[in-house]
């Protein structure tokens, strides 16, 4: 997805954005009296009195972040869902299926490695890579430090972002200038779009020079989107799904969950109940790419009867674990299996 990093051209002053904040509710802070408080919590976190100083001079609250982060959507209450098909051909394309072989051929020997090391397939690490960054080509160019700073003190999720702007000042201290990290304006940021939490906990460190860097070494960034599926629970081994027929005459409805997911419960509720593969194929319903009897997946037919059906595995929802959207998943999944044909 294409990043916009331009500000309104006309900024709000602090004042009337103090205002419109909900920040204003919890005790009237300023902005900088608000990063004062944000700040005493980082040194007494070990943040170095350098790093606090550069990625703070000058800070000011970005109006576009907050106009950003007031526009997203909220979970709908409706039954209807936009076709997995015209997302399919917009996010599965010419673009990103070629620029994803290339990746993937030059890089076989680190993948290798890779793969050996952390059981998650090469073509999985490049899909994400080609869907979250375009292979490098679009990071974003927000201001790291004024966007985390900006969403914390406005105050709609100031638990997460207040944590996310600290970790990203233990990001700055391992060495990183203010003009490095630069990301989206929710704060993910790197070829892999790392949250800094994501980053102190799993970035890895992929060619042996010492440092996770995921801005621009391909190592590093593949290493540590392997040891994100890995903690997340890929099962090596275990494609993520493979296409099925469906007869027909089959009731989807008859193998409805009854599960209802603790988070992203409209992701969930369209797959089906789990069943083995034998199982399966006992009701009709046949894979088209070899899996074991015994594999354990679910039925997702997302487009409705006639339409493409596919089993998924429990490594589908590693996937959702990186991002919690079928469609999302459903991308890198079948980019995935287009830069590896």
């Amino acid at each position: 997805m294409k990043i916009k990093h331009l500000l309104a051209s006309a900024a709000l002053s602090l004042s009337s954005l103090a205002i419109a904040s909900p920040a204003a509710a919890q005790g009237n802070l300023s902005f900088d009296a608000y990063l004062q408080l944000v700040i005493a919590k980082a040194r007494a976190q070990g943040v170095s009195e350098s790093t606090i100083a550069r990625m703070t001079a000058g800070l000011e609250p970005s109006s576009r972040v907050i106009e950003l982060d007031r526009d997203q959507p909220g979970s709908s209450s409706g039954s209807g869902y936009p076709p997995l098909s015209a997302y399919i051909d917009r996010h599965v394309d010419a673009a990103r299926i070629n620029g994803g072989r290339r990746e993937y051929r030059s890089a076989s020997g680190v993948l290798r490695g890779i793969e050996q090391e952390y059981g998650v397939p090469g073509d999985i690490l490049v899909a994400i890579w080609g869907h979250e960054t375009a292979y490098g080509a679009v990071r974003g160019g927000f201001d790291l430090s004024q966007a985390l700073a900006t969403l914390a003190w406005e105050g709609r999720r100031r638990d997460l972002f207040e944590a996310e702007f600290i970790d990203l000042l233990k990001v700055a201290d391992k060495g990183y200038s203010r003009s490095e990290l630069k990301g989206s304006w929710a704060g993910a940021f790197g070829n892999p779009q790392f949250l800094p939490s994501v980053y102190l906990r799993l970035a890895t460190d992929g060619d042996g020079d010492g440092r996770a860097n995921i801005f621009t070494n391909r190592s590093d960034t593949l290493a540590s989107i392997a040891n994100y599926f890995r903690d997340a629970g890929w099962r090596t081994g275990e494609p993520w799904g493979v296409p099925a027929y469906v007869p027909s005459s089959f009731n989807t409805d008859s193998v409805a969950t009854e599960l209802v997911a603790p988070v992203c419960p409209r992701v969930h509720e369209r797959h089906s109940q789990f069943k083995t593969v034998e199982e399966w194929r006992a009701l009709g319903i046949q894979p088209q790419r070899p899996l074991p009897a015994g594999t354990m997946v679910s039925l997702f037919r997302p487009d409705g009867p006639g339409t493409p059906a596919w089993l998924l595995t429990t490594n589908y929802r590693v996937i959702l674990e990186y991002n919690c959207s079928n469609y999302y998943a459903m991308s890198v999944g079948l980019l995935a299996d287009e830069i590896s044909r």
